[in-house]
């Protein structure tokens, strides 16, 4: 299995993961335009597609859903409070998934888990494959015990640290907003990702990419700082970017790494 990000962050996000047999993206949170071109940096096409897997209905998550799944005739996953939720519109191969139950894509093993957040139906995911458990986890406010249960044992971990609360409190945006992504149904901070992450590591956890990372209310030199600590005794730690994303990820082999990436 291997794994990429299309771009990370509050302007979009997109994680496309592949194994043996199988082809999928985590979100869509760009125009079809946008995802094509950033795919192709891949050596992809959404043409290659065997699904889009969406987390919650946030447009930075969605927004291209429904134009690429009419587009591509593919078949979208998702929940049902997410689909309700959304303006997704006609989607001509919807699955909808209910009580969080595990589905396959082709070779792929793919675990739901909920998630404290402010959408109606949220979800987050361990995809396994050729055993190997990849857990993407961003788009929360706090970490449940479901969560921590969820994620033991991962051999790669894409995790959100969104905000410094500092640079929150004194940063642009209103109060309201400010509560929302500080409160338990917001984002996770720096210090909240590393508590995590303490929590679960184990000796299998060989690849960290730290993601969603706010533009404006985190910086990387302080995220880099922060995890510092973690690149002693994580093979390979990487931090995505909004323009970016990161490139390919194998859990197999030593990646090879993008400039962006680093």
């Amino acid at each position: 299995m291997r794994y990429a990000s299309l771009g990370s962050g509050s302007q979009g996000n997109s994680t496309v993961i592949a194994s043996k047999q199988g082809l999928i993206l985590v979100d869509c949170g760009f125009t079809v335009k946008e995802t094509v071109r950033r795919m192709a940096r891949l050596g992809l096409s959404p043409a290659d597609l065997n699904a889009v897997i969406v987390t919650h209905e946030h447009g930075d998550h969605i927004k291209g859903v429904g134009p690429l799944a009419r587009r591509y005739k593919m078949p979208v996953y998702m929940t049902a409070g997410t689909y309700h939720q959304s303006s997704v519109g006609n989607v001509p191969h919807l699955h909808l998934i209910e009580g969080y139950s595990a589905f396959t894509v082709e070779d792929m093993h793919i675990q739901p888990v909920a998630v404290p957040h402010d959408a109606r139906e949220p979800s987050q995911f361990v995809i396994s494959a050729n055993s190997k458990r990849l857990g993407i986890l961003t788009d929360l406010g706090s970490v449940s015990e479901h969560v921590y249960e969820q994620y033991h044992g991962c051999d790669a971990l894409i995790l959100e640290a969104n905000h410094d609360p500092t640079m929150l409190a004194n940063g642009p945006y209103p109060y309201s907003l400010k509560r929302r992504v500080g409160g338990q149904w917001g984002h996770l901070s720096n210090a909240q990702a590393l508590q995590f992450l303490a929590e679960i590591y184990s000796d299998k956890l060989c690849q960290l990419v730290v993601a969603h990372i706010s533009q404006k209310n985190n910086c990387f030199e302080l995220v880099q700082r922060e995890f510092q600590d973690w690149q002693q005794c994580i093979e390979t730690v990487l931090f995505a970017c909004q323009n970016e994303g990161f490139h390919w990820l194998d859990l197999n082999d030593q990646p090879v790494l993008s400039e962006q990436a680093s």
